[in-house]
């Protein structure tokens, strides 16, 4: 047959020995397990089109299944390059189940009841004046909601809440019987209402499987063929609804990465796909083995940081080119830091980067404030993205909306608010407040008449992106988890310090080993360029605190480079430039190497080695001239510049 007639050759051209095995293996149920830049999306689209053209599956019956509108949209467009779009459905667990329940329900002759697409619009009335963490801080809707979610996706009803979150160490924004008390009441009140929330869709379609057996047998005919993306995120309710599409059938193809499991926190259960075999006797498990998004460096840090967990996945075998290693600075404080991120930007478009081509991550939404206003300072087009920054989360839009006599008032009103949350508040809506509390003062101290409308407007002026638009060249702010399924050539990890990365929240082992994998995320979203930043102080609401950088940064950094030393090679070292002192330089390094050991900290992080060389080499005779030396800056000057001064008057 020639090439141009041939339906499967065009499917399998290109891919490499384990893509084309998991495209073409006729093992079921199938589980491909698909790392980070491994090509996850093209083998699933592959291996549907490649069932299709070999007559092993029938279009109009695949099912392929997301977690996002976003991901839908990418299968349904990569589908469509390969012919097969227009007969496949494709799209998100709760979209395929609401059209399911719809045509269930049409036929049925029943009334559809209405879609609850907020729950705040039936828990904010049941929240009363008791529902508080503390004096000032009252729970949001959003607060319960979550907690509701979670329980959901668990298979958790009201009655088994409070056990549900002891058994898990969560802890809840109120009392757990109380948080169930309001559970129950909202479950209640949807039905008088007959109103249905997403996480309905998914138990009334589960349910309709076990009432109704026409409805069953139509269903699985009609999805005879199941395809899962991101497995490691599905969570227990979304697996009882695939089950029963299922219905016991082997034809089942899942993807997914146990490396990228980051949503257990929100009812994700990455055991279904570590254990597949276990759960599907039988089937058939591959691994994509090559990654061809990172360069080297950048996969040789995401080998080293889940290097941390016990059990870490094979490293990938890099395809692109060598590129530089991993880079890190730090700075006084996180203004600092936030103005020193802009100018690394700035500094990479004067290049010939587009905007478009680098993303600054940080672990919290909270964190992306003061990035936000120093790019807008430095006319550096930017967009948030996966949350809406700030001013779009549901506790800071509640102070917000507050009505106050005076802006002073208001603002002690936060303040005592963010102190009474100490360990009532989950600790990333009490630092959204906290970074809320921060922008109250600064704007304070310009505007000594403030008002809180006239604050109002000044948040949308500084944390108002010079582009917003999602197609316009604009850098990226993402937190890690928005990062997820993303990729730029140019990555900046912001504030990569102790309770940050890993967060201070993260107190269990599962809870510890969820943060590195997430840390694994944000490094890999890299193609070519990876820098990271931290801060030595950092001022959270009204208090300011030290800060240390955070242990997996010293991981990705010190094992970040992957070339490898010949046998009996010496490792190459730096030579000084001419005009260092390198007897100064030698006790100088001696000096910080004591520092470090007694600080508990990498010894770049007391002072790299380009500024001890500058150190050696200008013999600064004051703290002035000190000051001026390029990586000195004020916290140093204070907290080393004595010790510097005298080794270098001693000669």
């Amino acid at each position: 047959m020639p090439a141009s007639q041939d339906p499967v050759g065009p499917l399998v051209a290109g891919l490499d020995e384990s893509q084309r095995e998991a495209v073409t293996s006729a093992g079921m149920p199938l589980c491909i397990l698909a790392g980070a830049g491994s090509g996850k999306t093209r083998v699933l689209t592959r291996r549907i089109a490649y069932r299709v053209a070999t007559g092993s599956a029938d279009a109009r019956c695949v099912l392929a299944l997301t977690f996002s509108r976003r991901a839908a949209s990418e299968l349904a467009h990569r589908l469509a390059q390969l012919g097969v779009r227009e007969q496949v459905t494709a799209g998100t667990f709760h979209a395929i189940a609401y059209a399911s329940l719809r045509r269930y329900w049409a036929e049925q002759g029943f009334e559809p009841p209405e879609l609850l697409e907020r729950k705040g619009r039936l828990l904010g009335p049941l929240l009363g004046p008791q529902s508080r963490r503390g004096r000032n801080a009252p729970v949001t809707a959003a607060d319960v909601a979550a907690e509701i979610e979670w329980a959901r996706a668990r298979l958790v009803r009201p009655s088994g809440y409070a056990e549900a979150t002891e058994a898990a160490g969560r802890v809840p924004p109120l009392p757990a019987e109380h948080v169930a008390g309001l559970y129950l009441r909202y479950e209640e009140r949807k039905r008088e209402l007959r109103l249905v929330d997403f996480d309905d869709l998914l138990s009334l379609c589960a349910n309709a499987f076990t009432r109704d057996e026409a409805f069953a047998a139509a269903q699985r005919r009609r999805f005879a063929h199941l395809f899962v993306d991101e497995y490691q995120d599905v969570n227990a309710l979304q697996h009882r609804v695939l089950e029963a599409w299922r219905g016991g059938r082997p034809d089942l193809c899942v993807v997914g990465d146990p490396d990228q499991a980051i949503y257990a926190w929100n009812g994700a259960d990455a055991s279904f796909l570590r254990e597949f075999a276990a759960h599907h006797p039988g089937a058939t498990v591959l691994r994509l083995g090559h990654n061809y998004r990172s360069s080297p460096q950048i996969l040789a840090a995401g080998a080293a940081v889940l290097a941390e967990l016990p059990d870490p996945s094979p490293r990938p075998v890099a395809h692109r080119p060598d590129g530089p290693r991993p880079t890190m600075s730090g700075h006084d404080d996180e203004l600092a830091e936030a103005t020193a991120v802009a100018r690394h930007l700035a500094a990479a478009a004067a290049e010939g980067r587009a905007w478009a081509a680098m993303a600054v991550l940080t672990r919290t939404n909270a964190q992306l404030a003061v990035l936000e206003a120093a790019l807008r300072r430095a006319g550096i087009p930017y967009r948030v993205r996966g949350g809406g920054g700030l001013v779009e989360q549901a506790e800071v839009k509640a102070w917000l909306a507050r009505r106050a006599p005076a802006f002073a008032g208001w603002l002690g009103e936060l303040a005592s608010a963010v102190a009474d949350t100490e360990a009532a508040m989950p600790a990333e809506r009490r630092a959204n407040l906290e970074q809320l509390l921060r922008l109250g003062h600064e704007h304070a101290r310009l505007d000594p008449g403030a008002t809180l409308g006239g604050f109002r407007q000044w948040l949308t002026t500084v944390l108002q992106g010079v582009a917003l638009d999602g197609e316009a060249d604009a850098v990226d702010l993402v937190t890690f988890h928005a990062a997820k399924g993303l990729e730029w050539p140019v990555v900046v990890l912001a504030g990569m310090e102790k309770g940050f990365v890993p967060h201070s929240s993260a107190t269990t082992p599962a809870e510890r080993a969820e943060e590195v994998r997430l840390v694994y995320v944000a490094v890999t979203r890299a193609a070519e360029e990876l820098h990271l930043t931290w801060a030595e102080q950092r001022t959270f609401g009204e208090r300011t605190a030290r800060r240390t950088v955070s242990p997996l940064a010293d991981v990705i950094l010190g094992l970040g480079a992957p070339r490898p030393v010949a046998a009996g090679s010496a490792r190459v070292r730096r030579v000084p430039g001419a005009g260092v002192d390198t007897g100064l330089l030698g006790r100088l390094k001696d000096w910080r190497r004591d520092a470090a050991r007694d600080a508990g900290v990498p010894a770049y992080v007391v002072f790299n080695d380009a500024t001890l060389e500058a150190i050696a080499a200008t013999r600064p005779t004051s703290l002035v001239a000190l000051r001026s030396v390029s990586g000195v800056g004020p916290v140093k000057v204070e907290r080393y510049g004595a010790a510097v001064l005298a080794l270098v008057a001693a000669g």
